[in-house]
């Protein structure tokens, strides 16, 4: 898309809202979903006479570290930003919605129709599961994951890449700010739905939920899609003209990207503050059962402050970093406020009261971060290759995103205490600021403008 042509769709606030509404839907469904199994774990390692499924801590790190498998090992996310960049955001948005609607029904199915009892013989010494049994529930429950986990990382990417495409020299990082804001309404929900719905129907019925809502975001993308060719259409002809040589995609700007010291340094930064937080969503109902003595059907409502808290939060920061700047300043704070969270979750304090305060103090990290750390890649990455991109920088976090999480499943196994799994989670948290200090001083020597306004006047 020419220069001209994006200028003329961003200049219309009712149309670059109206996009990010709807694109942000999908992505709020996907995040739903993503966490939808969290607040579940106590009730799937229940005995199967008590309504569970008796799987063991290992088997839902197995399950909750599958979501990464497929882009991981088959480097789909990599794929998916060079589809994204040749064949744009109406295509990919639909394969990615599609995926995932594909991969809930995977799970669906396994956990209603497999039952529990069987298991199978597995040697996965990659992954930490040399020489075991499985059950198949398991196996293809995280199949079923790991086929979702490509759309929902595909469809991250190109949400992304909207809101680029709608939103350069407008609000970039509020309009991001609230896209987060609406996918942590999601995580959420899922937080404090699931549970509930599981323990007066039946274990499959969040899943049975999540394929109506999936669905539901995949016909929203569908919407959007005729939306943006429409007013594509109405453009003047003259601005529908071909590509700018300035602005088409090369494979060559690969290795520019990989040469850029601000890329490594953002890539890194998500490596190591979603590490900290995202899996910590995934164990965080049952380390409030364990090591809080909040009941089962509470568990999940404390770490759901964190999302919901988020939602006015990650807006209001995208508005100060909008309007005046300090974008690396903002990413300092938060990942600073990460590690002494997890800190303080590591120390023998059982108190209910501090779990809670902490909590607070963690969702305000969790919007500091995302509301910077995501409009400046803009800054640093070119819209032609922002795709590929996003696309590099999603499949190394997703990377540690399926080793933490498996990882901190076995270490619950033999430390049912979450010690030593908080201590991983802090020190995450410790090298994530240590990041953001070196991309603060980088983007000084650099000038990428990290602390900057984005809208420009």
């Amino acid at each position: 898309m020419t220069e001209q042509l994006r200028r003329k769709l961003s200049d219309s606030p009712v149309a670059r809202w109206t996009a990010l509404l709807i694109v942000a839907f999908t992505m709020m469904m996907g995040y739903y979903i993503t966490y939808q199994m969290s607040p579940l774990e106590s009730l799937l390692e229940s005995p199967v006479a008590s309504g569970g499924m008796n799987w063991t801590s290992t088997e839902y790190g197995f399950f909750s570290g599958s979501y990464g498998f497929i882009n991981v090992f088959l480097l789909m996310l990599f794929f998916g930003g060079l589809i994204l960049d040749k064949m744009g955001v109406r295509f990919t948005g639909i394969l990615a919605c599609s995926l995932m609607v594909a991969g809930v029904l995977m799970m669906y199915y396994a956990v209603t129709f497999i039952t529990p009892d069987a298991a199978t013989h597995v040697n996965l010494p990659l992954l930490g599961l040399p020489d075991m049994m499985l059950k198949r529930q398991v196996i293809y429950s995280a199949l079923g994951f790991a086929v979702f986990g490509v759309g929902n990382e595909m469809c991250g990417i190109t949400v992304s890449k909207v809101m680029v495409k709608w939103f350069t020299g407008h609000e970039m990082a509020l309009a991001m700010g609230i896209q987060v804001g609406l996918a942590r309404l999601g995580t959420g929900a899922a937080m404090s739905v699931s549970l509930p719905l599981a323990l007066r129907h039946s274990l499959s019925a969040p899943l049975l939920l999540s394929f109506v809502l999936i669905s539901a975001a995949l016909l929203f993308y569908i919407v959007y899609c005729v939306m943006d060719r429409r007013l594509e259409k109405s453009a003047p002809a003259t601005a529908q003209q071909g590509t700018d040589d300035d602005e088409s995609f090369r494979f060559s700007d690969i290795l520019v990207t990989i040469k850029s010291p601000g890329f490594w340094l953002v890539t890194l930064l998500c490596l190591l503050f979603y590490s900290a937080m995202n899996p910590f969503f995934n164990f965080a109902p049952k380390l409030m059962i364990v090591k809080y003595g909040i009941s089962e059907s509470l568990a999940g409502l404390i770490p759901a402050i964190i999302p919901f808290g988020s939602i006015v939060l990650t807006p209001l920061f995208g508005t100060i970093y909008d309007r005046r700047g300090f974008g690396a300043t903002l990413i300092i704070i938060g990942t600073l406020l990460m590690a002494v969270v997890h800190f303080v979750f590591s120390l023998p304090l059982h108190s209910s009261l501090l779990a809670v305060s902490m909590m607070v103090i963690l969702g305000l990290a969790f919007s500091l971060v995302p509301s910077a750390l995501w409009p400046s890649v803009p800054k640093i990455i070119p819209l032609r290759r922002l795709g590929t991109a996003y696309g590099m920088i999603f499949f190394i976090q997703n990377i540690g995103l399926m080793a933490v999480r498996m990882l901190i499943g076995r270490v619950n196994e033999t430390d049912p205490s979450y010690t030593r799994s908080m201590t991983i989670f802090a020190l995450f948290g410790a090298a994530a600021f240590i990041s953001a200090l070196l991309l603060y001083a980088t983007d000084k020597r650099k000038k990428y403008g990290l602390q900057k306004p984005n809208i420009k006047e």
